[in-house]
């Protein structure tokens, strides 16, 4: 007999549809498409041989492999699923819903905190822009950066021009990694952070994109890169590139992204 079909069952193989996609989509970034592919084909030999020709066996070993493999899954893409979770938690419609419920008041005074703390990243980006100074700084917002912080030395100081230019001067120790700025302080530098293997990455852009772009992908964070072979200032954010910034274009982003 034909079952009928409805509504319900459409939206039902809608989402699965869009699900399965979603994690096609993260297992390609993440260089395991063929994982992806094989639990795929498991799972079609799986509904086959369980529910469609009923071999009770093969299709109980099976399930013993299936309950057993779904928690070896979450352990091998521990760090894949605690990406998709976050995506889906910092998504843009579900942060506005919670900004609808804890509205953030802002006065004049913090304002004026925020420019005090804008006006010395934009300046040193400009400078060291103009001497081809390679630069990478990491603006914390929502997401926590303790983990990124220790990989690096702490500073815990002022957001200064000039301690940020003497940071990423190349004779410089700490010039190699990435600055953390966090509560409008400078916490550390020195950092390391993950790097994207996204294929879709232009050829001309060098580590310090990968590695800002792996940290946007991976956090909420607002990451800074001045090129050290063009002097061209871009910012990554959410997994996406804005390119070849002027002074006027990195001091609205900031001002709007960390008030």
């Amino acid at each position: 007999m034909f079952f009928e079909f409805g509504l319900k069952d459409f939206i039902d193989i809608l989402l699965v549809a869009l699900m399965l996609y979603y994690i096609y989509r993260l297992m390609r970034e993440s260089r395991s498409l063929n994982v992806f592919v094989g639990i795929l084909i498991f799972i079609v030999v799986w509904v086959f041989v369980a529910q469609i020709i009923e071999m009770r066996l093969l299709g109980g070993i099976l399930d013993k492999l299936v309950s057993v493999g779904v928690i070896a899954l979450i352990v091998i893409f521990q760090d894949d699923i605690r990406k998709f979770l976050y995506n889906l938690g910092a998504h843009q419609r579900v942060r506005t819903i919670m900004r609808f419920f804890s509205p953030k008041k802002t006065d004049e005074r913090d304002q004026a905190q925020l420019k005090k703390s804008i006006i010395p990243i934009v300046m040193a980006c400009m400078s060291m822009a103009k001497g081809k100074v390679g630069a990478l700084i990491v603006v914390q917002r929502n997401s926590p950066l303790d983990d990124i912080v220790s990989t690096g030395e702490v500073v815990n100081a002022d957001i200064n021009q000039r301690l940020i230019e003497n940071i990423f001067f190349k004779n410089s120790p700490l010039h190699d990694g990435a600055m953390v700025i966090a509560d409008r302080r400078i916490r550390a530098a020195g950092c390391i952070l993950p790097v994207s293997h996204s294929l879709e990455i232009p050829k001309d852009l060098g580590l310090r994109h990968r590695a800002a772009l792996g940290m946007s992908q991976e956090s909420d964070a607002l990451c800074i890169i001045v090129s050290e072979e063009t002097g061209y200032i871009s910012i990554a954010k959410g997994g996406v590139f804005r390119l070849r910034l002027s002074a006027e274009e990195l001091e609205g982003i900031l001002t709007k992204e960390m008030s």
